[in-house]
């Protein structure tokens, strides 16, 4: 099954944590709810992309264990050190949710140009397979935001996709630097007018346009940022269901 229209999931929304920690991984409810936008909540078939992180294999092998023994269908693309399936635009086509990892978004973005997936990718948007992620999996799709890919002092990332004509922030509740960093570059024009969402939160774009905020658990909110003539930025809480 298929978006009924080209959808992009962005989030801060991360798979859910049971007792024994990392080791204990599953499915979180911005996946299922993924699902749903894309129509697919029987068998979803969710292709990882894990290339922000250096395709590890650690963190692949984490998402087979996550999504084992649940509803979903799952696989990887993998670049590194080469692709691991011989035709990727099929691969990725016949999926319903694509779900990228977070990490560098300006390796991921790089890489992806590099191979032609970003090309990929744009064709199975506009074909109905739902493009989600978090963190750089969020980022991406948009003109960009902060990021730690230059290292630990977030900078300015202006090199996304650009799909979604809007900067975007993560981990805004959970990381000190990333609303201040928002209203720095937002504010001085380095960083166009855009969305941001708390751990948990997640942004639904139909198109361009951005129809609906979402979190996993009451708390975690989205955010408008709109610069104003004198580089002053106001932030608006946006209404967030909560799944």
């Amino acid at each position: 099954m298929t978006a009924d229209q080209p959808t992009i999931l962005a989030t801060s929304a991360f798979l859910e944590v049971g007792r024994r920690g990392r080791f204990d991984l599953r499915p979180g409810k911005i996946h299922r709810f993924a699902a749903e936008l894309a129509n697919a909540t029987a068998k979803p078939r969710i292709c990882v992309l894990n290339q922000a992180s250096g395709d590890l294999e650690e963190l692949i092998g984490g998402y087979y264990r996550a999504f084992a023994g649940s509803e979903f269908v799952v696989s990887h693309l993998q670049l590194f050190p080469f692709p691991n399936v011989a035709d990727i635009r099929a691969h990725l086509l016949e999926q319903d949710i694509i779900w990228v990892h977070g990490g560098s978004v300006a390796n991921l973005c790089a890489l992806w140009r590099a191979h032609g997936v970003d090309e990929v990718l744009h064709e199975a948007w506009q074909s109905g397979v739902v493009l989600s992620g978090v963190s750089a999996g969020s980022i991406c799709w948009h003109q960009g935001g902060t990021t730690d890919s230059f290292g630990p002092d977030l900078q300015a990332f202006t090199d996304g996709l650009g799909w979604l004509p809007y900067s975007n922030g993560v981990h805004y509740d959970a990381e000190e630097q990333r609303r201040p960093k928002m209203h720095e570059y937002v504010g001085d024009g380095t960083l166009g007018d855009g969305y941001a969402t708390d751990d948990g939160a997640g942004l639904v774009y139909h198109g361009t346009t951005l129809v609906e905020a979402v979190a996993d658990r009451p708390g975690p909110l989205g955010y408008e940022l709109r610069r104003a003539a004198d580089g002053s930025v106001t932030e608006t809480p946006l209404p967030t269901r909560v799944l």
